[in-house]
This record gives C-alpha cells, structure tokens and sequence, in this order.
C-alpha cells in the first residue's frame, strides 16, 4: 500500500520538546496544543515520505490506562488512534509500562499485513529496534523522526539512529508551533497572575482581622475554598485548636465538632470574633457565622440544572474545543450555568457572594476542572495558581453576564 503512518511515542516526543524549551523533561513545564501537533505531524510526513497519511497512532502512559483529557481530545481528531501503556508512580516519579511493547506490535503488524509503505516512528528508545528491523525486511521504508536535543547531542538510541532509512530532526522552530514553555516561578517567587487573578489576590482584608503569620501546613491549605497565597492568616480561636489537636485556622468540619454550647463559651471568653470562622477565598479571610448559622446560599449546582442532553454536549464540547487553560475553565463552567439558570435573580445572588464562590458550587468547579488534567503529574492536587486561575475565570464571567442583563434591563 502506498500510504505512510506515524508512529508517536508522546513520552519522547513531550519530554524532549520540555528538555529543549524549559530546560526539564516535565509536560508540566509545557503548555500543548494538540491539533497543531496533529497537523504538523501530519503535513511533515506526507511532504517527507510522498505518500498520503494513513493514520497517526499516538502511544502514551495514563494511570490505569485511563484516557486524560488530552487522550479524549486526541482520539476524536481524524486520522489519529490512540494507544495507552499504563502510567505508574515509583519514588515520585512517573514511568510509563507497556507503552514500547504496544508500539512494537503495532510496528510489526503494519509491517507485515503490507497497511503502508512507510512507517515514521517519533521516538528514541532502542527498544523498538526489532520492530523497526523486522518492518524493513517486509519491504516498509523506516523514517525515525528525532527532537532537536537541548545539548545538541542525540536523544535517540543509537542502534535506532543506525538501522533507520531516513532520518528527520523536529527542530526548535518546528516545536514551538505547538508547543511553548510554561513561566517557570523561583522557588518562594509569586506568581504573576492575569490582571483578573491579581485584582482577587490585591483585594484588602478585613480591617478588624486580628493577623499573625502562620507556616504553611495542610491543615490550613487545603480547604475547599482554596487558600489565598501569601496572605496574612488570623489566629484560630484557641479552644478551638485545642478541640481539634490542629494548628492553624479551624475548617468548617472543626468548628461543628466544638458545637453549639463550646462556640457559646468561645464568644462569651474572647468576643464574637474568636467564634467566627474565617473562609479562606480567593480574596482573603471572610468573616462568616459559625456551622449551624451559615447554611450554603442555597443556590443550585450545575448538576441540578443540567439535563441529560446537555450532559453529553458539554462531554462533547469540552473534548473538541475547551482547550483546559484554567481561565477558560471557569468561564465556561460558569456559562453553562448562568445560561441555565431559570431563575434570573440567583444570578444577583451568586455576584454578591463574591469573592468566596459558594461551597457546593465550588467544589463542583474543582472537580470540573480536574478533567482537563490539571490533577496530571501533581500530586493529585490542583496547583494553586491554576485555583486561582479557575475561580478569577469564573468570577470574571460571571460579571460579563451580569454586566450584560443590567444593560439589557436598562434599555
């Protein structure tokens, strides 16, 4: 068959391209646009081998074997198949297993069934060099397709660079069409947000909050409604710290556990502010009542608005054009349900929550927002810039929206 097809192994092709453009081999110092990719892969082979594509097949780790985001997105672009090894953790670092096998095989099985006359393999692991042999003497032109080192010295095995047809380097130009370095933050630097997110994080505190700075400490970082960087936290109230066995300011959870007739006591001994809850928000500490007294603003969750309908389109949507940038996330999560809202004055009632988007809602953001892969290769954990980032999109969205009625009430 007079075809070609390329063979992606994207822990090579990803890890080199951050070597080269951030200095590490970590994706999460890239940023990558994946239809760019597609096409230049795409538009590369055909011009370098004179055949038309067959197929692109893209072959990666994910935990469990479990698509991520970019997956998804990848597997519905035309021409592209997708290939998962299994991704593992060993002393905090990721390998992936399985994935040199999958791609040997696939090789191998092109080779002999005669699917093409030219494979493009994009990788650098000699593992594959008894596939890419076997390929060659079922008659299949092999081109090995390497990244531009950052040393400017081979990143493929050598063997493999040997026993090639052709040989091709996808230099800085070609990389940075799809690809580009994330601004790397020195160690205790802030990070420097869109205006939107610095507005949030400027915005003063409460003038009577009393202030001390506290070490930072999962017990005070990882409430639900975020952590606000850098900011001078308040003293928690002492019984309750003693209540608890916790430093730090008391969680919602905390401070129910003391109950009713211990908050009581708490205000009568140090005053009604020792028995306030202080949210952490994107803002600063906000004042608010203790559990019991502060129920959720009773305003509905996407979910609830949602129909089973509009579930798969928003599935569908976020596959094939949100491209997972955090501002983007919270605007569209905050879209969709400003656009489903029946009841227009809850749109007035979610804007004078801000700056603390409300519990339920929140948290249904959060989880929205991890299947855009912003959990990927960090502990589990939404880095807090990007929590930044998520919230100010949907804060700013929401005030375009709400900017948009008033007018329209107006006229």
């Amino acid at each position: 068959m007079d075809r070609c097809v390329v063979l992606v192994d994207a822990g090579y092709l990803l890890g080199a391209a951050a070597s080269l453009l951030a200095g590490e081999p970590s994706r999460s110092r890239i940023t990558v646009d994946y239809a760019a990719i597609v096409q230049g892969l795409r538009e590369r082979a055909e011009h370098d081998t004179g055949q038309p594509l067959l197929r692109i097949y893209w072959f990666d780790g994910a935990p469990d074997r479990v698509p991520q985001p970019e997956h998804r997105r990848l597997r519905v672009m035309p021409r592209v198949t997708v290939r998962l090894g299994a991704l593992t953790r060993t002393d905090g670092r990721w390998a992936q297993k399985g994935v040199d096998a999958a791609m040997h095989a696939e090789l191998s099985e092109l080779a002999r069934n005669r699917a093409c006359s030219d494979v493009v393999l994009v990788t650098g692991d000699g593992d594959l060099l008894p596939g890419m042999m076997s390929a060659k003497e079922h008659g299949v032109a092999v081109h090995l397709w390497a990244v531009q080192a950052a040393d400017g010295d081979y990143n493929q095995s050598e063997d493999l660079v040997a026993e090639a047809d052709e040989r091709r380097v996808l230099d800085r130009a070609w990389i940075t069409r799809a690809m580009q370095a994330r601004e790397a933050l020195g160690f205790g630097a802030p990070p420097s947000p869109r205006p939107e997110i610095a507005a949030i994080l400027s915005a003063p505190l409460p003038e009577s909050a009393p202030t001390a700075e506290h070490a930072k400490s999962p017990a005070t970082t990882t409430a639900v409604g975020g952590a606000c960087k850098g900011s001078n936290r308040p003293e928690p109230p002492p019984d309750a710290a003693a209540a608890t066995g916790k430093p730090g300011v008391p969680t919602p959870k905390d401070l129910a556990g003391l109950g009713r007739g211990a908050a009581a006591a708490q205000s009568a001994q140090h005053g009604p502010s020792a028995a306030t809850l202080r949210w952490s928000s994107e803002k600063g500490w906000i004042e608010r009542p203790p559990s019991g007294e502060a129920a959720d603003s009773g305003l509905p969750t996407l979910a609830q608005l949602t129909t089973a309908e509009q579930r798969w389109a928003d599935r569908e949507e976020d596959i094939t054009t949100v491209s997972g940038d955090p501002f983007e996330v919270g605007q569209v999560f905050a879209r969709r349900w400003i656009d489903r809202l029946a009841d227009r004055s809850l749109l007035q009632q979610l804007s004078g929550e801000y700056p603390r988007v409300p519990h339920r809602i929140d948290g249904e953001l959060l989880r929205y927002a991890a299947r855009f892969g912003l959990l990927a290769h960090k502990d589990d954990q939404i880095d807090e810039h990007d929590r930044y980032a998520i919230r100010a999109g949907f804060w700013r969205e929401v005030d375009v929206c709400q900017l948009a009625e008033n007018t329209v009430a107006a006229e």
